[in-house]
């Protein structure tokens, strides 16, 4: 009985030997493949996507929507760009095309987002009119999502109806909320939200600020609320 025992003991041992083998065998190919597709597995192409021509009277430009998308994005949303939803739509780039001579140029040099697009005009007092592109733009992944989005900063910029003297005109960090233009002074009054705690978010609690930039020289926007004007205001509050 002793030696038939024995016997039991060592095949179970050969077998679980055998079967553990198999099994660390079978894992290692499994990760080698697993790594080397990791490896082998090209990046998603991109397809470029033009969106309905943009016609303005007042420019001597054509514009051309531009999109950026990879080829495993559903086929529906890439047919709803063709149909093009204006300034709503969110746009990887715009090319000019000059009316005149057949000249092209693109708008921005570099990988961002177009949030939205306005054209500004405004009529001094003799009757000289000034005309100029202001676009919201997001360029920076500034929360770490790995995503260009309405949670980073959204950059206001102004340029020629060519697209050409790209300015911009709001600070990094802040996200650009509204404007209004005042023709009397050829200037553009803008709302911009900072991320005041350097949270990398934009939340209600984050200061709100107003800048003033000239439409005849487009710079840096200046702000017109003053730091002894926030410390009346808290003075009168307490």
């Amino acid at each position: 009985m002793l030696n038939i025992s024995c016997l039991q003991r060592i095949a179970l041992a050969t077998i679980i030997a055998t079967v553990s083998a198999s099994c660390g065998g079978n894992v290692a190919r499994n990760t080698a493949q697993t790594n080397a597709n990791a490896v082998d597995k090209p990046k998603p192409e991109t397809n470029i996507f033009y969106g309905d021509l943009i016609v303005k009277t007042q420019s001597d430009y054509l514009m051309i929507p531009v999109n950026i998308t990879e080829k495993d994005t559903e086929s529906e949303n890439n047919f709803k760009f063709s149909r093009y939803e204006s300034k709503y739509s969110k746009l990887s780039n715009i090319i000019f095309y000059q009316k005149s001579d057949g000249a092209t140029n693109l708008l921005l040099n570099k990988k961002a987002l177009i949030n939205s697009f306005d054209l500004l005009e405004t009529k001094s007092a003799s009757n000289v009119v000034t005309r100029v592109w202001l676009y919201r733009i997001i360029e920076q992944d500034g929360n770490g999502d790995q995503k260009l989005n309405e949670k980073d900063a959204v950059i206001g910029y102004i340029s020629d109806l060519s697209g050409k003297n790209l300015q911009q005109i709001t600070p990094n960090n802040t996200q650009l909320i509204n404007w209004v233009v005042i023709p009397s002074q050829n200037a553009i009054f803008l709302k911009v939200l900072k991320d005041s705690d350097n949270d990398k978010k934009f939340t209600q609690d984050d200061k709100t600020s107003f800048l003033r930039v000239s439409l005849d020289k487009p710079s840096m926007g200046t702000e017109i609320i003053s730091e002894q004007i926030e410390q009346e205001i808290k003075s009168i509050n307490k």
